[in-house]
């Protein structure tokens, strides 16, 4: 077998994606040979990813993955929904969040984290799948929520398997409460943030160019106002802002008469202790992503006849 250096393994993933182990492999099967070792992945399949990389991956699954005191959730996109359905794909998905547990709620972590008893990572597997099934996919993003006592509850919307949906919700409850129902609490506030969508649990948490955006859209609404007149406008405005997009403020879904700060007030007698909600994660599938548009093939062949759809 051929002594082949690291540097070498890793010039070869460079210009195939395939994952490192394939790279020594082929290295090892062609005496160090790096146009042959590229040829040899080709002929195994092995080098596709790295064609399918610059196509959009919009659809996928979002996971969920809880211990208790501790819970991830990631996204891993691929092309189609239809990808979405197999079975390779969703067992990755389920085991990457399972391994987004231990780590540090980051994607370069995860990416370099080991399947357990393999030498294979999270990047690496990736790419054999991108590979076998010829769609192109990513791991977008990972989130990790962790309270000391209480729970981490989570919810799937459209859940297509346990814990595997097209949105996913973390909610952290932090008490030395009665598990059982801050569990049931958490579920209920984790399907109000799926339906509502809040930005931040309360005003302290939205960032302060949001902030400034919405002032400035209300001062400009009511330009010509007193200074005065106009900051109260202002004021009153921001609040109402408050109130629909962060989640202590808005009314509960399960019972609009309430808000969420409410509802975890009456909650206390339950649980028999405090309760705080100390942060949520929110995943919808595909959001912020750029979809391409569906090509017109009628007018795609009208234009290569030189006639018109």
């Amino acid at each position: 077998m051929a002594n082949i250096p690291a540097a070498m393994v890793k010039e070869l993933r460079d210009k195939t994606s395939a994952g490192m182990m394939d790279c020594k492999t082929a290295l090892n099967e062609t005496n160090g040979d790096i146009e042959a070792a590229v040829d040899w992945l080709r002929k195994k399949g092995l080098s596709k990813a790295a064609k399918k990389a610059g196509r959009v991956a919009a659809e996928g699954l979002v996971a969920v993955e809880s211990s208790g005191h501790t819970a991830a959730i990631l996204e891993v996109n691929s092309e189609t929904d239809f990808v979405a359905r197999n079975d390779s794909f969703q067992a990755f998905a389920r085991e990457a969040a399972k391994i987004a547990l231990m780590g540090d709620g980051t994607i370069e972590s995860l990416e370099a984290a080991h399947f357990p008893g393999s030498q294979t990572t999270i990047k690496d597997r990736l790419q054999e799948l991108i590979a076998t099934i010829g769609e192109n996919m990513t791991l977008r993003r990972v989130a990790k929520l962790t309270v000391s006592n209480g729970v981490i509850a989570t919810y799937v919307h459209n859940a297509v398997s346990d814990g595997l949906g097209k949105i996913g919700v973390l909610v952290a409850l932090e008490s030395e409460g009665d598990v059982d129902a801050l569990s049931a609490l958490g579920r209920q506030i984790a399907m109000h943030v799926a339906a509502t969508n809040p930005i931040a649990v309360d005003a302290s948490g939205i960032d302060a160019a949001t902030v400034e955006r919405e002032s400035a859209i209300l001062r400009e609404k009511n330009a010509g106002k007193p200074d005065h007149v106009l900051q109260k406008i202002v004021e009153s405005g921001l609040k109402s802002y408050y109130k629909e997009v962060t989640l202590l403020e808005q009314s509960f879904v399960h019972d609009p008469s309430k808000t969420v700060t409410q509802v975890l007030k009456e909650a206390e007698s339950k649980a028999g202790k405090p309760v705080a909600l100390k942060g949520f994660v929110r995943y919808a599938l595909g959001e912020g992503i750029e979809k391409e548009e569906a090509p017109d093939f009628a007018a795609e062949v009208a234009a290569a006849a030189g006639g018109k759809a």
